[in-house]
């Protein structure tokens, strides 16, 4: 059978952003903005600049033009230096307008100049302000002065276009922009090889684990990159961890695969002898075979619970159970098996009130078994196997307890290993996988087992918290499904074996 071909992984530029262009967008948003901060200040401070200038240069053609201001004879007089409109001149040559008024009555200059208002003039105190006149913007600076035997104040103005000042602003404003765009290239230039440096440890993770690609056994030792930067330990440490825990869980199915096929072997050889004696006309071997079929039948079924207990990333829908129906349910179905071993098994529960915990029925329900099955199968003819369940606020416990040899404290944590078994060649045969299924459906419930002494016997306790974890939905779907199959396929197995 041909394997599937491999999903394609998707490429960067199918799906996010490169990492690269993320860094780069991310380093030229505070460049960028700052930029643009600077020129909207930029024109404010230049704006400034420029109209401070330009009103210094005006101002003082209109203090040169007032200060010819006089009285002669009782008449206002006034000379007009040319020098003060020649301080106007430019090269944009913008057009100068001046108007001298006494009171209302025009003393020379332009009549349709727009006047002031007297309220807002100080005297001898230069003002300006903007106006429009003849189509134009223009800017005007204006003075009163107070004369001897003149009843009326003397109003000075004079005004000027802004093409100058708009020349002066522009220069400046291109020049400013001119250097943020140079400093804003220069910083594109820099900052392609200043992210090639930065993400190169990156890079060398990445070739790191690609050079694994390319071997026949997988490595999975832990990443060999060298000094790595504070922002990428995390991710290495974390890698290092995920290897590990997969080279764990490699060497643990290998190790399981194994001892199943060990184990496996034994059963298939008594068939395949007895098998070849049947056929000779042998009478035990029937009985045999039966037995040798019982055995790899019982084995099988407790390595698919083990493998069911043991699977990784789905977690089992909770629910209420009642543990002494449970218990119930258990005690009916062995106690064919407690008869033929002659052992007593009865329930201890104070009460007749159920008894809930949050679990999971078919998971419970073989955890239980396999207790129930190892207290009757390591006992003696005439002994007792109980199920006690003791209720608290804070937990639930389940105990089984048996009058057989127990277990020395010693090997009590050895006898959790899958395929172990302490009671040696001469103890009721059996596969080792009992303690082992209880003790990986206890950590997929959230419960913990302990052992300790019954004197006589064994006492294995499960204890439940009152509340589960919250499981996922995506979790709780696929476990519904699982559930489902592996309850359809148990049904089966009790109904085959009777």
């Amino acid at each position: 059978m041909t394997r599937p071909a491999p999903e394609p992984v998707a490429h960067p530029r199918n799906g996010a952003i490169a990492l690269r262009h993320r860094l780069l967008i991310a380093m030229l948003g505070p460049v960028l903005i700052p930029a643009l901060v600077l020129g909207l200040v930029g024109w404010g401070l230049v704006s400034g600049v420029v109209r401070s200038s330009s009103d210094r240069v005006l101002g003082g053609a209109l203090g040169a033009i007032a200060e010819t201001v006089q009285v002669e004879d009782g008449e206002v007089t006034l000379d007009l230096p040319p020098a003060a409109f020649g301080m106007l001149e430019n090269a944009e040559r913008d057009n100068v307008y001046y108007r001298i008024a006494v009171g209302d009555r025009l003393l020379t200059g332009y009549a349709d100049l727009p006047p002031p208002q007297l309220a807002s003039l100080t005297v001898d105190e230069p003002h300006f302000r903007f106006a429009s006149y003849r189509g134009q913007e223009i800017r005007i600076a204006e003075t009163r002065r107070d004369l001897p035997r003149i009843t009326a104040p003397v109003v000075v103005q004079v005004a000027e276009t802004l093409d100058h000042r708009r020349a002066q602003r522009n220069q400046l404003m291109t020049a400013l922009l001119i250097g943020e765009l140079v400093l804003v290239g220069m910083v594109l230039l820099l900052i392609r090889p200043a992210l090639g440096w930065s993400l190169r440890p990156l890079s060398e993770l990445r070739r790191v684990v690609e050079a694994r690609d390319t071997r026949a056994a997988p490595d999975l030792s832990p990443l060999q990159t060298g000094p790595l930067p504070a922002e990428l330990r995390p991710l290495a440490l974390s890698f290092d961890r995920l290897l590990g825990r997969l080279d764990d869980a490699t060497s643990a199915t290998r190790r399981f695969t194994a001892d199943a096929s060990h184990q496996m072997r034994t059963p298939l050889s008594v068939l395949k002898v007895q098998v070849a004696l049947a056929r000779r006309g042998s009478s035990e071997a029937l009985r045999e075979i039966e037995e040798a079929s019982d055995r790899l039948e019982r084995l099988l079924t407790q390595l698919l619970a083990l493998a069911r207990a043991d699977e990784a990333g789905t977690q089992p829908p909770f629910e209420k159970l009642d543990v002494r129906e449970l218990a119930r349910v258990v005690i009916s179905r062995r106690i064919r098996q407690a008869i033929e071993a002659d052992v007593e098994l009865r329930l201890d529960c104070a009460g007749d009130a159920p008894v809930f915990v949050d679990g999971h029925r078919t998971m419970a329900f073989e955890m239980l078994t396999n207790l129930v099955d190892n207290a009757i199968r390591y006992n003696h003819r005439g002994g007792e196997a109980v199920i006690a369940i003791t209720a608290s606020p804070d937990a639930v416990r389940l105990s089984v307890i048996d009058t057989g040899p127990g277990i020395p404290a010693s090997l009590r944590e050895q006898a959790f290993s899958r395929f172990a078994r302490l009671q040696g060649a001469g103890g009721p045969e059996g596969s080792g996988l009992g303690l082992a299924i209880v003790k990986a459906a206890a950590e997929r419930l959230g419960a913990s087992v302990s052992l300790e002494d019954a004197e006589p016997g064994l006492r294995v306790t499960v204890t439940f918290p009152r509340h589960a974890p919250a499981r996922s939905a995506q979790s709780i779907f696929r476990v519904i499904r699982w559930n489902h199959l592996m309850t359809r396929k148990m049904r089966h197995t009790k109904t085959w074996s009777g």
